[in-house]
C-alpha cells in the first residue's frame, strides 16, 4: 500500500515511516526536503498519485497563534483540495487531547481548525488526539526552569511515550477510517510536578522541583484537567519511569 506521511522527517514521522516500511508498505515522505510542500502545494499531486492513505503529522514552525493558524489553515486547504482530486481513502491526523476545552489558546484553536477542515472535507478520516509525550519533559524543564529550580504545576498529567504514539498512528492508519476522533494517553495519570520530579531523580539533574497549585503549563493558565482525556481513551504500554530509565542508555 502506498502511504504519504506529511511531516515524515520529524521525530514522530521517522518512527511511523520506519514501522510502515517494515510492514511492507511504500512510504512517501511529505516534506519540503523531499519535494512536497503543503504550504505552497508543490509536489502534492505527484506524491498523491496512487496513494491510498495520508498521515498528517505536520506542525507549524512556532506555536504562536498567528503563525500556527496561518500554517494549519493553508496546509489543510491544500491537502483537502489535492486529496479530494486524488481520491484518498483515509486521512489520519495527529492532534492534541483537550483541544475542544482550550480554545482560548491560539495553538489549540489552530489545531481545531485543522481537525474541522478534514471533518468537513468528505474524505474518510481518523483524528488521533494524544496527550503530551514523555519526550516533552525536557521542554517543560527548559521553559519553566529558572537556575537550579523548575516551577511545575499540579495539573493533571498523563504523558505517553513516542514509541506508543507511533504504534497507534500506524494501527489506526491501516484500519478502516473511523470518521471520528480517537484519544490516546499514557498508562498512568498523576500530577505534572510528580512526573517531572521522578524524571529529574532518575536522570540525576541537579534541579529542584518547586510545586504549585496554579494551573499553568508552559506559562499558560489552563483548566486543571485540560491535558488528560475527559472520556474514553486507549492507553499506551510504556510506563514513564521505564522510559526515563531508557534515556540513560542514549
Amino acid at each position: 500500500m502506498k502511504i504519504l506521511v506529511i511531516g515524515g522527517t520529524g521525530l514522530t514521522g521517522r518512527l511511523v515511516t520506519k514501522k510502515l516500511e517494515k510492514a511492507g508498505h511504500e512510504v512517501i515522505i511529505g516534506s519540503p526536503s523531499h519535494g512536497v510542500d503543503i504550504l505552497t502545494g508543490e509536489g502534492l499531486s505527484r506524491a498523491l498519485h496512487g496513494t491510498e492513505i495520508v498521515i498528517d503529522l505536520s506542525n507549524s514552525s512556532s506555536p504562536e497563534e498567528e503563525n500556527a493558524i496561518r500554517f494549519f489553515e493553508t496546509a489543510a486547504k491544500n491537502l483537502v483540495k489535492a486529496e479530494s482530486a486524488a481520491g484518498i481513502k483515509h486521512h489520519v491526523v495527529l492532534s492534541i487531547v483537550g483541544t475542544d476545552d482550550g480554545l482560548e489558546i491560539g495553538y489549540l484553536r489552530a489545531k481545531k481548525l485543522q481537525e474541522d477542515y478534514i471533518k468537513n472535507s468528505g474524505i474518510p478520516f481518523t483524528i488521533i488526539r494524544s496527550t503530551q509525550f514523555h519526550e516533552h519533559t525536557d521542554a517543560i524543564i527548559a521553559v519553566q526552569g529558572n537556575g537550579d529550580k523548575v516551577f511545575v504545576s499540579k495539573v493533571d498529567y498523563q504523558p505517553i511515550a513516542l514509541e506508543d504514539v507511533s504504534d497507534f498512528i500506524v494501527r489506526y492508519a491501516l484500519e478502516e477510517p473511523q470518521n471520528s476522533t480517537a484519544e490516546i494517553a499514557g498508562p498512568v495519570r498523576r500530577s505534572m510536578d510528580d512526573f517531572v520530579a521522578k524524571y529529574i531523580g532518575i536522570i540525576g539533574k541537579p534541579i529542584k522541583v518547586v510545586s504549585d497549585e496554579e494551573s499553568k503549563y508552559m506559562h499558560l493558565v489552563i483548566p486543571r484537567s485540560l491535558l488528560v482525556p475527559a472520556g474514553p481513551y486507549t492507553a499506551g504500554n510504556v510506563y514513564f519511569e521505564d522510559w526515563a530509565l531508557s534515556t540513560l542508555d542514549k
